[in-house]
């Protein structure tokens, strides 16, 4: 496969001050695109200056919300290399995604490429500082010039990179996590297992509520019954119940998250099992009333794993591990981290190196 790269001619000053990064506000110098037209396939792969892109007002995608996306990093390593962490899982959900929306699939090993290829064009933008990393966003959308609901004969395929700070600048610390059961984000036969805006359009209001009442991110419910546990707004979710880990079963409204595979994997390789099976909120609050429920945690790209010390249900505050991180949590951190920074040896394979 081909990748025309056209160098931009003005590249912007990279950040002095890898401490101020923040989140998706800063963007590299290039973009990935390619496009797909009936017919024909994906085609003209290309890497270009950043820039604005150019849609028509009728545009597939913001009438009818066509669009799905992904989220991985690049990490730099302390001999200068620079490594993504399992990007073809990445890939396969993007495709799982693109199934579900009736959208054009790739082939996994050319979604790899092209962000390896755009990762190594953008490597100086990799940030330096520990925890530091580069945000890939790999995103796909429709955008036929018609108004009428039916699948696009025009898709684009898009990349682009944002060096991103620390997400734990003082160190890693529990959160408070308020139970959602007013709003649903997902049923089973939807489209809760794909990363499409619209899930995390639903998520939005409920999202604001918690933060009102000072509540980092929402916990849902299922859909139907509003009894089983599912997911964070931005997370999946474990729980260690009287010595188990514990976590919900993908039921088709759980988004399937990469670090939620890896972190089963990963205590399966140290032989600690777990149980994927439905949780009711009725069995969580006596685990917490009774004192069995050890440990809550989360688990993402973006935090990799993140400590849950409150959770809020019908007005009640439960406390978890007394408000400080657990040993498994933290364990489960440091192993992670440890292979994305390449501090620990690689004994899964999951470490894709780039340049």
């Amino acid at each position: 496969m081909e990748i025309k790269i056209t160098k931009n001619p003005n590249p912007a000053a990279k950040p002095t001050d890898e401490s101020q990064l923040g989140f998706g506000k800063v963007f590299t110098d290039h973009m990935l695109v390619a496009d797909w037209d009936k017919g024909i396939g994906w085609h003209d792969f290309r890497i270009e200056p950043f820039a604005p892109i150019t849609i028509h007002p009728a545009s597939t995608v913001l009438h009818y919300g066509v669009e799905i996306f992904e989220g991985l990093k690049a990490y730099r390593t302390a001999d200068g290399k620079v490594q993504m962490f399992r990007p073809i899982e990445n890939a396969k959900r993007l495709n799982s995604s693109a199934e579900r929306l009736a959208m054009p699939t790739i082939d996994p090993e050319v979604t790899v490429e092209c962000i390896r290829k755009l990762v190594e064009v953008d490597a100086e933008w990799v940030p330096h500082n520990e925890g530091t990393s580069l945000y890939i966003r790999p995103f796909m959308f429709a955008d036929e010039e018609f108004l009428g609901v039916h699948g696009a004969s025009h898709y684009r395929f898009m990349v682009i990179l944002s060096p991103s700070g620390s997400y734990y600048k003082g160190g890693i610390a529990p959160v408070k996590i308020m139970i959602e059961d007013q709003d649903v984000r997902a049923v089973r036969g939807g489209t809760g297992y794909t990363k499409c805006g619209g899930n995390y359009a639903a998520s939005m209001r409920a999202g604001e509520r918690a933060e009102a009442k000072g509540y980092t991110q929402v916990l849902w419910l299922d859909g139907v019954e509003r009894k089983y546990i599912e997911e964070v707004g931005a997370m999946n979710i474990m729980f260690k119940i009287d010595g188990k880990v514990v976590t919900p079963a993908l039921n088709g409204s759980i988004l399937p998250g990469i670090t939620r595979k890896s972190i089963i994997e990963l205590l399966h390789s140290q032989g600690v099992e777990v149980e994927e099976r439905q949780i009711s909120i009725d069995e969580l609050v006596a685990a917490a009333e009774s004192g069995k429920l050890e440990e809550v945690w989360g688990c993402g790209t973006a935090a990799v794993v993140s400590p849950v010390g409150v959770l809020m249900y019908m007005d009640k505050e439960y406390v978890i591990n007394n408000n400080v991180i657990g040993p498994v949590t933290q364990k489960l951190y440091d192993d992670l981290t440890g292979i994305q920074w390449g501090r620990n040896e690689d004994k899964l394979g999951w470490v894709f190196p780039v340049c």
